[in-house]
């Protein structure tokens, strides 16, 4: 079976129960459930708090590797209800605990290469770039 919509289209309830029932289904994502949550235009903050801390208690796992995959959308989890307290020196921390973070996990999975997650996507600042997000091996000439 598949899920039929994005996870930011799906209702609070039709979330938690995807979570639940997971293994049913084929294209089940957990990436995309972060980001979707994050990205739910109807979920009040208290609601998205509890998605993320509930998909915690099946996925902790998968959220904390999401530190080398994609360390903004674990950023942005990260602080979630905190965003109006965070001072600089706050996030320069947080910051600094995600490199410190992903370098331990690199070396304990002993994962010599970043080519997967945001690194191998080709990023410039060139808007006209036909190779934007286009994904490369880490250290290619096109990146």
């Amino acid at each position: 079976m598949k899920i039929k919509k994005q996870f930011s289209q799906l209702s609070y309830k039709e979330i938690k129960e995807t979570i639940i029932h997971r293994k049913k289904y084929t294209n089940f994502n957990v990436l995309g459930l972060y980001r979707g949550i994050l990205e739910h235009e109807k979920l009040t903050l208290d609601q998205k708090i509890e998605l993320r801390d509930f998909a915690h208690e099946f996925f902790y796992k998968s959220y904390n590797f999401l530190q080398i995959k994609d360390p903004h959308t674990y950023y942005k989890h990260l602080i979630l209800g905190e965003e109006e307290t965070l001072t600089v020196a706050d996030e320069r921390q947080i910051w600094q605990d995600i490199r410190r973070n992903q370098e331990k996990i690199l070396k304990e999975k002993r994962i010599k290469h970043r080519s997967f997650g945001i690194y191998s996507k080709h990023e410039c600042n060139d808007e006209a770039c036909p190779y934007q997000g286009v994904m490369f091996r880490q250290g290619s000439a096109y990146l």
